[in-house]
């Protein structure tokens, strides 16, 4: 087959996969939508709250995220390689993996709502971050059981449900988060508390629904998931963790670079903070498309390693490349176009809106960069090559994206949109790094290796 006709055969095959996946990612950034729209319109004080209880809830609750994405290179290395009759034995490990992260998750949270004073965050902001902490903690255990079945499910190429529970979930999520925060139907009015009840009973639901969905559909019944249930394995938890956990670091390194840049604006006030807030989450939105692309790609290069097919690792990084290209250019336009029609979606209060709009602007900067890192750090997590790339994300987010940020927005005095640019250096940086070394390692790789 002619080499054109392959690649374009990939392109749609990894398109194929990957629209479910950044549907359903998207479907997830809409919760924070919901949030930030929830709370919004409940007052700028809620916002707030709710920005810095988000951020200090997914900053730890990045490595459980990142360390269950070995995962989806692992199923699709033994799909690729013809060992379907291992994934069960696989699958239930990482399950007792993912309730050991949800529980210490659980733990670590519990101990966050009595430090907010310390890290300096306004005063005004902190008995609400607190509530919402206290709430939304209920539902880790359930959140990380669902990426686990989740992950499953990608690394098989099927990807659908992905979507489909990311979208049911939003539509618990949007009633429920608005009865609670305002206090309809009788109930009383629990502000930024009650979305952390509502997302809490959002990732029990969606947990409970997929494994239900796996227990019972006709797709899953040959790998017999769970059946023969089997006790912790120490050695196979093991290599999930050695696989795991470097990419739970470096998810953890760009996330945190994010997270920590909205508990420094938390230090110049509720305007400020609210308003990186809506940018922010307008940019995780435009994020989730690449993304779901990533993980299309890890998959990808996954099975082709399992096939033994060298050529098939690159082909799968440029398709994934020609389709964030895409993606990427559709978002940049949209923000530069629409900054302040969107930033009014999110909030009345004019001082928030204008803030936000010209954040908007510095999000479109790093549109091509974030949509190449992310994406060439997928390929490298179908090599399962996990380690380098965690000490380049470290040099990028943290060698340079950090402190730029922080020099010139609280250092020079240029405020949010100082941090920002210390996020596009950061971007940058980790672009150029992770795909050369993907294109690098996808030469040297030894094919057939598990």
């Amino acid at each position: 087959m002619p080499a054109a006709v392959r690649f374009r055969a990939e392109v749609r095959a990894s398109a194929r996969l990957a629209a479910p996946l950044a549907a359903g990612h998207v479907s997830h950034g809409l919760v924070g939508f919901v949030d930030t729209v929830v709370a919004g319109h409940h007052g700028t004080h809620t916002l707030a709250a709710v920005a810095v209880g988000t951020a200090l809830f997914w900053l730890p609750m990045l490595v459980p995220l990142g360390m269950l994405m070995a995962v989806p290179p692992s199923v699709a290395q033994l799909d690729g390689g013809g060992r379907r009759g291992e994934i069960a034995a696989l699958f239930q490990q990482a399950l007792w993996l993912a309730l050991a992260l949800g529980l210490a998750m659980f733990a670590l949270i519990s101990l966050l709502p009595p430090l907010l004073p310390a890290l300096g965050i306004d005063p005004a902001i902190v008995p609400g971050a607190a509530q919402f902490l206290g709430a939304i903690r209920w539902g880790i255990p359930g959140f990380t059981l669902y990426l686990a079945m989740r992950y499953l499910s990608d690394g098989l190429h099927w990807s659908l449900p992905t979507m489909v529970f990311g979208f049911g979930g939003l539509v618990l999520l949007a009633p429920l988060g608005y009865v609670l925060t305002h206090g309809r139907l009788g109930l009383p009015a629990l502000g930024a508390a009650g979305l952390g009840w509502a997302s809490a009973a959002m990732f029990w639901v969606q947990a409970l629904a997929f494994a239900l969905y796996l227990a019972r559909a006709r797709r899953f019944a040959p790998l017999a998931l769970f059946a023969h249930w089997r006790r912790p394995h120490l050695p196979t938890l093991a290599g999930l963790v050695r696989t795991g956990l470097p990419i739970g670091v470096t998810v953890t390194m760009e996330g945190s670079l994010f997270i920590v840049t909205a508990l420094l604006i938390g230090r110049l006030g509720e305007v400020p903070v609210a308003a990186h807030q809506i940018a922010i989450n307008v940019a995780t939105l435009c994020f989730m498309l690449p993304f779901g692309i990533a993980e299309a790609t890890t998959v990808r290069v996954g099975h082709a390693r399992g096939r033994g097919d060298r050529a098939g690792l690159r082909r799968a990084w440029w398709a994934g490349l020609v389709l964030v290209l895409v993606t990427q250019a559709v978002s940049a336009a949209a923000l530069v176009g629409g900054h302040r029609a969107i930033a009014a979606l999110y909030t009345a209060d004019p001082l928030v809106a204008a803030l936000a709009a010209r954040l908007l602007l510095y999000a479109a900067l790093f549109q091509f960069p974030d949509g190449i890192q992310v994406l060439s750090a997928g390929a490298l997590r179908g090599l399962k090559d996990t380690r380098v790339p965690m000490w380049l994300a470290a040099l990028a987010y943290w060698g340079i994206g950090m402190p730029v940020g922080a020099g010139l927005g609280l250092g020079l005095g240029w405020g949010p949109q100082g941090m920002w640019l210390g996020l596009t250096a950061g971007l940058l940086v980790a672009a150029v790094l992770l795909a050369r070394r993907f294109l690098r390692q996808s030469q040297r790789v030894a094919l057939g290796a598990a």
